[in-house]
């Protein structure tokens, strides 16, 4: 998640100062990204650093405003019209986790999946409850019609990615299935003959062809 660029789009709306824009910032995304004064501040420091903000003066109550420069505009368009990059997916820890399960001992990988299935449609049934909520206040209008359409948009987002997940958990139970049972109609190992392979295979003599009597004999 981009801090630097959701605070560069705050700033273009107006001079601001640290507590206020982590207020906005969580107001925008229905606080699922929880942010901290500290981790605010050190981004704006790390903007002002880079040119792309700059302090302002201060409110009436004394708060040091940043502003947004033209530096920082420039940098807030390539961030909306660049695509999110998708090439180096961030670390899934419910698929590293599955994919530890898989052959470990003492672990039923079944009983995993199960977990995170019921935990998975928890979470959904509650984002779909919030969905309502956003729904009611966006139909009702008011001063903070934005802020509500904004975490709306997020809320959908969550809802298709656990419905995804939820398929995906499905997908992952199928499949381990499947590989059981093949693995149980194969046969063993050392019923299937070995095929000789690698230079030992071409140096081993050409067997001859059986004639006569022992060509008969069975």
């Amino acid at each position: 998640m981009s801090i630097r660029h959701g605070l560069l789009a705050l700033l273009e709306r107006g001079p601001r100062y640290g507590s206020q824009l982590r207020t906005e910032f969580e107001s925008r995304t229905g606080s699922t990204w929880p942010l901290n004064v500290g981790q605010v501040y050190t981004t704006l420091g790390r903007l002002e650093r880079d040119g792309m903000v700059r302090q302002g003066g201060e409110d009436g109550a004394g708060h040091t405003l940043y502003t947004i420069t033209d530096d920082g505009r420039a940098e807030l368009r390539a961030w909306f019209e660049k695509p999110v990059d998708r090439t180096s997916p961030a670390r899934d820890e419910l698929a590293i986790k599955l994919a530890m399960a898989v052959g470990a001992p003492s672990v039923d990988i079944r009983d995993v999946i199960q977990s995170q299935r019921r935990h998975t449609v928890r979470a959904m049934q509650d984002y779909t409850r919030l969905k309502a909520q956003a729904l009611l206040a966006v139909e009702s209008g008011g001063a903070r019609e934005r802020d509500d359409v904004a975490w709306l948009l997020v809320l959908e987002q969550l809802i298709f990615q656990t419905e995804a997940e939820a398929r995906w958990l499905d997908h992952c139970e199928s499949r381990l299935i499947r590989l059981s049972a093949t693995a149980r109609s194969a046969p063993d190992a050392q019923d299937v003959p070995a095929s000789p392979a690698g230079p030992a295979a071409q140096d081993a003599p050409t067997p001859v062809a059986p004639s006569g009597a022992d060509a008969a004999r069975p």
